[in-house]
């Protein structure tokens, strides 16, 4: 098959579902990114490093694999976890027996961060995205969300 010669131009559905997307998204995000600030303290990338970690067992993961699971380079969890070593709610530790691995552990003080920047969190995702939409419309958006995660998290793979 001949790829197409020209632009394939939006359809007017298409547009009006991408240009939804681009209003929506930033409004969403900013306004949880907001309440996050005010009532935490922490940024997003805090958070994200955070609610992972709060999760993981032992609340340690190895660094590279949560560069991976956040779709973040190196570099940038690197920046961001020195960050976080100078406010004391992480540390990083080498792997035992293994000379080149090396994790990141929340410490007591990033678990007592987590634990109270949690509950102002999800009642800020509620406020700005899953109270605002009915179930079904929720129901579609996970649905959508993952189509495009696979599809996108395939192609970066590949790339």
């Amino acid at each position: 098959m001949t790829p197409p010669s020209g632009p394939r131009w939006l359809s007017e559905a298409e547009q009006d579902a991408w240009y939804a997307w681009r209003r929506m998204f930033p409004l969403v995000n900013a306004g949880i990114a907001r309440d996050l600030g005010q009532d935490s303290g922490l940024s997003e990338a805090d958070y994200d490093v955070l609610s992972v970690l709060g999760s993981a067992d032992g609340h340690r993961m190895r660094i590279s694999a949560l560069a991976v699971l956040l779709h973040w380079s190196r570099s940038r969890l690197s920046h961001q976890l020195t960050r976080m070593e100078q406010r004391g709610i992480v540390r990083r530790e080498e792997v035992a027996g293994d000379g080149r691995g090396a994790e990141v552990v929340l410490t007591g003080a990033g678990v007592d961060t987590i634990t109270a920047a949690a509950p102002l969190h999800v009642e800020s995702v509620r406020r700005h995205l899953i109270d605002v939409l009915t179930p079904d419309q929720l129901r579609t958006l996970a649905e959508v969300g993952e189509v495009l995660r696979e599809r996108l998290g395939a192609e970066r793979k590949r790339g």
